[in-house]
């Protein structure tokens, strides 16, 4: 099972490309309707990654692919929307378990 990577931004195309990770690069609805239709067809593909900033720009068409999708649709940070100032896994392992690392 891979992931494959949809993204506003070329950088973070080019990013997970280095690390191996497929994707595609969308700039209107209409390309990103098409790229989800691509990774739903594919059946190696299990896990789309939406960088934050193609989330925010089209929400509705982000649900309805996570409502109707076999696959996993996760969103991630990008340039444009990075993670600043979280530490995502200290605040899970801190809510899910209670304990303050």
């Amino acid at each position: 099972m891979r992931m494959y990577l949809l993204s506003s931004d070329d950088d973070t195309l080019t990013g997970f490309r280095l690390a191996g990770v497929e994707g595609t690069l969308v700039e209107s609805e209409d390309e990103l309707r098409a790229a989800f239709d691509f990774a739903r067809k594919e059946e190696t593909i299990g896990i789309a990654l939406v960088t934050r900033s193609l989330s925010a720009a089209y929400p509705s068409a982000v649900l309805e692919e996570k409502k109707r999708s076999g696959i996993l649709i996760t969103e991630i940070p990008d340039m444009k929307n990075p993670d600043v100032g979280t530490d995502s896994i200290t605040a899970y392992v801190r809510d899910a378990v209670g304990i303050q690392l």
